[in-house]
């Protein structure tokens, strides 16, 4: 008698043995398979439940991050420090407490306490999500020149500006902060290096020219300065 094949060139004999095998040993390992069950009913619930917590926790998060914006706007700082601190406090780890931290620093700014959101920042910075890396170090380079650190918010704006390479206007602007800060720094040729990336790569965007000038004030005005 013939054999009927699967199309993968298998008996389909061998599937039924396979099926009645699972069937003969459920039958005698009722419980090992109870267990099994349970295991999975469990892993299925628990996954369920920390997406319902996960979005309940971004619902109420955006709602105080909300809170906490409109008193930076209405410039009622005590209450955005307080209430944006909570946000990055409670709701570690949401897009909320991301953009709640860079707020946070904004207030502190605000209020004069430019150590503080330089604390928050450089703790929050390396570790920050892609959207809002550049960002975040670009807030940390504008309080590190507060604070009269000129080398060191060089250094944060050109990682500004490797954060953003997928928005030139963005990287150009930081670039240009960098080269600002350089000078101040008395680092000329790392200057001339920021604004000779403007001029060259981002020659487009609206730092193009002031990045032109400043190389042209820079090397005296040497023609060759500005291409090369």
């Amino acid at each position: 008698m013939a054999t009927t094949v699967t199309s993968t060139g298998q008996p389909a004999a061998s599937e039924g043995n396979a099926l009645t095998w699972l069937t003969e040993w459920i039958k005698g390992h009722r419980q090992a398979a109870t267990y099994a069950g349970v295991v999975i009913v469990l892993a299925a619930g628990l996954f369920g439940w920390n997406l319902l917590s996960t979005k309940t926790a971004e619902r109420n998060a955006g709602s105080q991050l909300e809170q906490g914006r409109l008193a930076l706007e209405s410039k009622n700082y005590p209450l955005a420090a307080s209430v944006l601190a909570q946000v990055v406090e409670n709701y570690a780890g949401t897009h909320a407490a991301q953009e709640g931290t860079i707020l946070l620093a904004q207030v502190r700014l605000a209020q004069g306490q430019t150590q503080q959101a330089i604390d928050v920042l450089q703790r929050y910075a390396p570790k920050a999500d892609k959207d809002f890396r550049a960002q975040a170090y670009g807030l940390l380079g504008a309080a590190l020149e507060n604070a009269l650190k000129p080398q060191d918010a060089a250094a944060a704006y050109e990682q500004a500006a490797a954060a953003a390479a997928q928005f030139p206007f963005l990287r150009a602007q930081f670039l240009s902060d960098a080269g600002r800060a350089w000078v101040a720094a008395g680092d000329t040729a790392k200057a001339l290096a920021a604004y000779r990336t403007i001029a060259r790569q981002l020659d487009s965007t609206s730092a193009a020219g002031e990045a032109k000038v400043r190389i042209g004030e820079l090397t005296k005005g040497a023609a060759a300065g500005v291409v090369k």
